[in-house]
């Protein structure tokens, strides 16, 4: 089946980079700018969506991936947010590793939904497990969430060089969060470019940067959006910058995309996703 349905991963070296409040606001600046958007937990083990929401799912994958639950009947509609979400469990230590055959079964119930979508954000758990790869390797473009930290620099680097040894991947767009200006968020990114380059012989892309801002913090206590909560708040400018950039990117990769499964399974991956200069 044809598709235009865009699947972004959203993942990083180290936790506490605040990546799913990125996604989370990511859908929703997409969501008002007109485009109807999925956003997957894929923290299998340890998901946190439904926290940051204030939401408590009746199913979620692991229903899903059992049986008890039709996948259609997984997804949780986000009102006034305008978008849906697929939530996963928490506390389940045998989701952590995802296997071949739970994949495989796990892409196949999705395939019948994810076409309705413009955009499908996968909000994949921290590290370099096994899960972490599988579903980073899926998507079609690939965000790796980084702070100008040392540690979240190295361990970003690490993410890059498995995915790059393990899958043959090239092509990695990087988002800056907690900046305290663009000067910083671009000297963040150049030593991780600098790295990747020397080391992997690959130019990861500089997709943008999100100021630190103590809204943020009010927003997560109230269980809310950023961009709901303070829409005039530094972070929220920088995020909606960042989502107008996804929708150019995304409309210069319509006939790439036509193709493709939304999600391609790692073994079927024998092409890389076209320059996103």
């Amino acid at each position: 089946m044809a598709t235009t349905t865009l699947s972004v991963a959203l993942l990083s070296g180290k936790g506490g980079v605040g990546k799913t409040n990125i996604s989370l606001n990511l859908a929703c600046a997409l969501y008002q700018n007109g485009y109807k958007n999925l956003l997957m937990d894929c923290d299998l083990g340890l998901a946190n969506l439904d926290v940051l929401l204030g939401i408590t799912p009746e199913a979620n994958l692991q229903t899903a991936l059992l049986g008890q639950a039709e996948m259609a009947d997984v997804l949780y509609h986000l009102e006034p947010q305008g978008f849906d979400i697929l939530p996963a469990a928490s506390g389940v230590p045998e989701l952590t590793e995802i296997r071949p055959d739970e994949r495989d079964l796990l892409l196949s119930r999705l395939e019948g939904i994810l076409h309705g979508y413009d955009y499908v954000f996968l909000d994949i758990g921290a590290g370099i497990s096994g899960t972490v790869q599988t579903f980073a390797a899926m998507a079609a473009m690939r965000i790796v969430v980084i702070t100008p930290e040392p540690t979240s620099l190295t361990d970003s680097y690490a993410l890059i060089k498995v995915l790059n040894s393990t899958y043959g991947l090239r092509d990695f767009m990087v988002l800056v969060n907690q900046a305290a200006s663009a000067a910083e968020a671009k000297a963040s990114f150049d030593k991780l470019h600098t790295t990747c380059r020397h080391f992997l012989h690959l130019e990861p892309m500089f997709l943008g940067h999100v100021r630190s801002d103590s809204k943020l913090a009010e927003a997560v206590c109230h269980q809310q959006m950023l961009l709901r909560y303070a829409p005039g708040s530094p972070a929220s400018k920088d995020l909606q910058t960042i989502a107008t950039k996804i929708q150019r990117l995304r409309l210069s990769m319509l006939d790439w995309l036509a193709p493709r499964r939304v999600l391609q399974p790692p073994s079927a991956i024998a092409e890389k996703t076209p320059s996103q200069a």
